[in-house]
């Protein structure tokens, strides 16, 4: 195991999986052939909207082509687990995230109608998330691996400035309209977007461990 082998025996073992979890992340960091994972840098996600109030002059934003960088900064400080239902919790935690996308909206903002679009941008500091998952043991070539059975993720952000620039109809009033909108709702837009940006990064995040998961044996990293 990359990050170092963990005993079920130990009374700390959390503490040993912790190590190693960070030994292997931080390996990965700049793209590992070998698993089939490409450089961590930035994560994409194509699109996703957000709705503002009901009707037909409701706010509805929609971002596409996001790119996040910082995410390979994040580093985990705690680990659960549970050995005997192959169950595992990391809280992990990042200084900085940036985010940058192609953005369009349309309905009525704060009196103004806030239809156009132009180039968002997203600052995030201290960002929090917790990945909980539960793998199921199976036998391959005389070894024990584990296959992935459930992931679920959450997070939250301490600090968030977003806005958006050079709006396609060039309209100041309406850029700064907006602008003052997104910082002051920041958290409230956050929340919006938070149930499809979850949905997006369990699937990633599901496809990154399940390539780790064939890859590592569980027999290499738990011993009994």
């Amino acid at each position: 195991m990359l990050g170092g082998r963990c005993s079920r025996e130990d009374p700390n073992v959390d503490a040993c999986l912790l190590r190693s979890f960070n030994s292997l992340a931080e390996y990965l960091k700049g793209g590992a052939p070998e698993f089939g994972i490409e450089e961590g840098e930035p994560i994409i996600i194509d699109e996703l909207s957000i709705a503002l109030g009901g009707g037909p002059d409701g706010y509805r934003a929609t971002f596409k082509d996001i790119h996040a960088t910082g995410a390979s900064n994040m580093t985990i400080t705690n680990v659960r687990s549970d050995l005997d239902s192959h169950q595992f919790q990391l809280t992990m935690w990042g200084p900085h995230i940036s985010t940058r996308a192609r953005y369009r909206s349309s309905g009525v903002l704060l009196l103004v109608r806030a239809s156009g679009g132009g180039d968002y941008w997203g600052e995030y500091d201290g960002v929090k998330a917790k990945v909980y998952f539960r793998g199921e043991p199976y036998e391959r070539d005389g070894r024990t691996y584990l296959r992935l059975k459930q992931l679920k993720l959450d997070f939250s952000v301490k600090d968030i400035k977003m806005g958006v620039e050079n709006l396609h109809n060039g309209n100041a009033v309406l850029q700064a309209a907006l602008n003052l909108f997104i910082n002051t709702n920041a958290q409230e837009l956050l929340k919006e977007m938070k149930p499809e940006l979850k949905r997006d990064l369990g699937a990633k995040m599901s496809r990154f461990l399940n390539r780790i998961l064939e890859k590592i044996p569980y027999d290499d990293w738990i011993i009994d």
